[in-house]
């Protein structure tokens, strides 16, 4: 067997690479680096739950046309085939299609029971689907256009004029103050007169 002695022309060169690993990391320069501890995600930016609640879900419900390879249809996103959160087969995506409305002037219904309801599934699902601040970056928007990337379930938006399309670039652009939450009196800047009870969604 071969051995690496202080003699040897290979010594020093060994010696110089196991110098080298060592100062990656310390300790033995072969072995397995220590735990990587990933620091909290701070600060961050919500999207508005109001503006969702009132007009984004409703799209998922809605009976839209949609487009596969040149064969048109009719459809909900929130169908069994597709986002539906017990049946659905379409990604991350899920929604619960009997969720309810929420009352957020209900003093009863405070942050944690609305954290808790059907409705806040939905909106916490569709977040997750974006790059807040970001609408063509987000597969929100990006899927149900085809806009560069794949989307089983056809073609939905014709394009970023769809009505529809127009209310989730909206929404996914206008994120809350950074350091307000989800339920921030921003959002009523969202709607037109700025009442998200009686306004109407705005889209620009």
């Amino acid at each position: 067997m071969y051995a690496l002695t202080p003699g040897s022309k290979a010594f020093p060169a060994a010696v110089l690479l196991a110098a080298l690993l060592s100062a990656c990391g310390g300790g033995n320069p072969l072995g397995n680096p220590p735990s990587v501890e990933n620091p909290p995600a701070t600060g961050g930016q919500r999207l508005s739950f109001v503006y969702f609640q009132k007009c984004i879900n409703p799209i998922f419900l809605a009976q839209l046309q949609i487009n596969q390879g040149g064969v048109v249809s009719t459809n909900t996103c929130a169908s069994s085939g597709c986002h539906d959160n017990s049946t659905g087969t379409g990604g991350a995506l899920r929604v619960v299609q009997s969720a309810q409305t929420v009352d957020l002037a209900d003093p009863a219904n405070t942050a944690d029971v609305v954290r808790a309801s059907d409705m806040y599934k939905n909106f916490y699902s569709s977040q997750g689907s974006t790059v807040i601040g970001a609408p063509l970056q987000s597969r929100l928007l990006t899927k149900p256009l085809t806009l560069n990337v794949l989307h089983g379930g056809g073609v939905v938006f014709a394009d970023q004029n769809d009505a529809n399309a127009k209310l989730i670039a909206y929404w996914i652009g206008r994120p809350m103050p950074q350091g307000q939450d989800e339920f921030s009196s921003a959002a009523d800047s969202m709607f037109t007169p700025q009442d998200a009870a009686t306004g109407a969604c705005n889209t620009q």
